[in-house]
This record gives structure tokens, sequence and C-alpha cells, in this order.
């Protein structure tokens, strides 16, 4: 399947979207932006590890529903 350069564009757009989004409601939450939130790499780290942890069950839970 191929994808236009004006559907890229619209995903790409979508994705920051997204982003700022997500960074919006950081700050609601924490009060400071990721960057500002004085965390250490191995926090950071360790966040994003749990992120992606989080992200494959999710992707699992799709590819055994489509078994």
């Amino acid at each position: 399947m191929l994808i236009r350069e004006a559907d890229m564009k619209d995903v790409t757009d979508a994705v920051k979207a997204d982003l700022d989004e997500r960074t919006r409601r950081g700050v609601q939450e924490y009060g400071v932006t990721l960057g500002d939130a004085g965390l250490t790499e191995r926090e950071i780290l360790q966040h994003a590890y749990e992120e992606a942890l989080d992200l494959a069950q999710y992707l699992k839970t799709r590819l055994l529903a489509l078994e």
C-alpha cells in the first residue's frame, strides 16, 4: 500500500496535535513540562520503559484478537 505525500502530511499534523495535547495535559496534571520536571536520566528511562511495556500489551491484545 503506497501512502501519498498529502496523506503523510495529514498523519504528521495529527501526531503533532497529539503531542501538543499530551504536553498540555501533562502541564495541567503536573504543573511543568517533561523537560522542566527535574527527572534524572534513570527516571526518564524508567518512565519510557514502562510506557513501552504498556504499548506492548496494547499491541499484543490486538494481535491476539486477530487470530
